[in-house]
């Protein structure tokens, strides 16, 4: 089956559609086996699981102009998403972006890390991208209520969850202990310091666990979303601590970049009627982290969270800011949710479910419109099925308004034309896995190539 793929031609082809859907809902050896073709197709194709962490710390240095990582959230109609991705990633040559799933979107999505990184593969071989494959990890992030119950608990959830995503090709982490900050403490030290001692440990989990000659992107934040908006000397008070502890730990490297908070929030704010308010953003706070974060630190800059409903002028703001990154996550959701080609019948559907099943989640006070757009979320994961077979005209409606945001917003935060750069820092290592039992079985042939 290998050798068949060797063909750009068969590999932008119904085949890939076909191995595709085998590796999301076929039985457990038709999964483990198509998942393991696609990933060394990637392999022999030169679509591979990479980490950024060299590229940004490039961005540090002053050696790559500003531009801002789009990390995208990829949670509903995941292949059509990510084809649309990579097409306008492949019109517009751009190199430096993400394609990230967090800890809680992988429940409701049921979307495990193995199924994600050979959806992503598969978009963006079937739509002839070659490149860095930037794969993360988002907000692998600390319950406080369950630490507060039982920290080992929770850390070893989040250390299995890690292993899970490093092994899985998720080369890029983003760490997130910020729910552990406590504010009530009489100083800045004292306030971080379970943020970055737990992000330090966690970071050296990363490292022992990270495949040979790849070192993964990790990422810390120190204002949790949503909350307290951060400035300069929580930074300082976070990353000296951090240090600290990651030297006392051992020899090996740090983060690469620094989530902060300025004024966003996750989905961001919903008003009665289903619409979105407008977003105070503390842009000068952005730019004094992101500057502070490179000449003081050496990491690429700071991350902006909860960003994809900011109005469409909000992005070009970014670069300005010299923000690394920016995380994007809900108005593509709301893109597919809301596209009038979705039919009649299945908005519905969706909507009746979200009443009955995520009641519990409607909030004293709020609007039908502002619980269903809160909450719908929690339907990708049971409608799954229902979104991947959507005709294929209503499904390319969908991914052709999609490519037009992600083309829009790839030019506004000028990650256009980063290919080349990207290839300068970034070296994808083959890594090459052994074939599991169940393609051993139907294909003895081509499992040589993967050992």
């Amino acid at each position: 089956m290998l050798k068949e793929f060797d063909s750009p031609a068969v590999r932008q082809s119904s085949r890939m559609d076909e191995l595709v859907r085998q590796a999301v809902f076929g039985t457990e050896d038709e999964k483990a086996q198509a998942r393991w073709v696609i990933w060394e197709i990637g392999q022999r194709a030169e679509v591979r699981p990479a980490s950024i962490h060299d590229l940004y710390l490039a961005r540090g240095r002053g050696e790559v102009q500003p531009f801002t990582t789009p990390a995208m959230n990829v949670r509903i109609l995941s292949y059509d998403t990510g084809r649309a991705i990579f097409r306008a990633a492949k019109k517009l040559d751009a190199g430096a972006i993400i394609c990230e799933i967090a800890r809680s979107e992988i429940a409701y999505t049921d979307q495990r890390p193995a199924e994600y990184v050979a959806v992503m593969t598969a978009a963006a071989l079937r739509e002839g991208f070659v490149g860095p494959l930037f794969i993360q990890g988002d907000h692998v992030q600390v319950n406080a209520k369950k630490y507060a119950a039982d920290p080992d608990a929770e850390l070893t959830a989040l250390r299995q969850l890690i292993e899970e995503e490093v092994h899985a090709g998720f080369y890029n982490i983003d760490v997130d202990t910020s729910t552990l900050v406590d504010l009530s403490k009489p100083n800045l030290e004292e306030q971080q310091r379970t943020n970055y001692e737990r992000a330090a440990e966690l970071t050296q989990f990363v490292r022992e666990h990270e495949p040979e000659d790849v070192t993964v992107s990790v990422g810390a934040e120190i204002g949790e979303v949503g909350g307290k908006n951060s400035d300069v000397h929580e930074l300082e008070a976070f990353m000296q601590g951090y240090n600290r502890t990651l030297q006392r730990l051992g020899k090996f490297p740090g983060i690469s970049k620094i989530s902060v908070q300025t004024g966003t929030s996750h989905g961001g704010v919903v008003l009665p009627d289903g619409s979105i308010a407008k977003v105070q953003l503390d842009l000068d706070a952005l730019k004094a982290l992101s500057q502070a974060a490179r000449k003081t630190y050496g990491l690429g800059g700071a991350v902006q969270h909860g960003a994809s409903t900011l109005p469409p002028e909000a992005f070009s703001q970014f670069p300005q800011c010299e923000a690394i990154e920016i995380h994007l996550a809900t108005n593509f959701q709301t893109i597919v949710m809301d596209h009038p080609a979705l039919p009649k019948d299945l908005r519905r559907e969706v909507n009746e479910w979200v009443k009955t099943e995520a009641k519990e989640e409607w909030k004293k006070g709020d609007s039908e419109e502002q619980f269903l757009y809160k909450s719908r979320k929690k339907a990708i994961g049971p409608f799954k099925r229902r979104f991947w077979d959507l005709p294929a005209d209503v499904r390319a409606a969908i991914g052709a308004d999609l490519e037009k945001t992600f083309a829009f917003l790839f030019e506004q935060l000028r990650v256009k034309g980063t290919r080349a750069v990207t290839d300068k820092y970034v070296k994808p290592k083959l890594v090459s896995h052994a074939a599991p039992r169940a393609a051993l079985v139907s294909a003895p042939d081509d499992a040589e190539a993967g050992e």
